[in-house]
């Protein structure tokens, strides 16, 4: 589709996306990253308040699945325990992950989003795929490559301030 690195909407975080807002987007599916998006990549426990997110998200309308680059099996552990499908290896920014959830799910690309930390492989990759990015503030970037990362990324942010959803 199209190479961008703008988000097509912004939010503070995971949790403050809700079936509404997805629906009022025509989202019926949405793709999580996993690590500083769901949970930070120093545990695998996520917080009540994402726990009530993730148990409200698998009980609503809107199908959740989670696509993670991570080949390590925390993830897949993770999503068995919280009832939320997976796909590990997704090779973001590549399509390859994002494509092989729109046909586990029969969704096509316009109907469909992906939230996520980074710019560079979740918004990308979700652009790519012609999906709705979207972009959430890190849980924690706890080391220099992380932040530095974020520093990279913020003029990218800044071009995209309009963008961000109304709570």
């Amino acid at each position: 589709m199209s190479f961008s690195l703008l988000p097509k909407l912004i939010a503070p975080a995971l949790t403050d996306i809700t079936p509404e807002l997805l629906r009022r987007q025509g989202i019926r599916l949405l793709m999580l990253d996993f690590d500083n998006t769901v949970v930070p990549y120093t545990t695998n426990e996520p917080t009540e308040k994402m726990a009530i997110w993730l148990r409200s998200m698998v009980d609503s309308d809107i199908q959740i699945c989670v696509v993670s680059n991570s080949k390590r099996d925390r993830v897949k552990i993770f999503c068995e325990k919280y009832g939320i499908p997976c796909i590990t290896h997704a090779k973001k920014p590549f399509s390859k992950g994002i494509n092989a959830c729109l046909e586990k799910f029969g969704i096509p690309a316009n109907q469909a989003a992906l939230v996520g930390d980074q710019i560079y492989t979740d918004v990308l990759g979700g652009n790519c795929a012609g999906v709705t990015s979207v972009l959430v503030k890190a849980i924690h970037n706890h080391n220099f490559w992380l932040k530095l990362r974020h520093v990279a990324e913020v003029p990218f942010i800044f071009v995209a301030r309009n963008r961000r959803i109304k709570l």
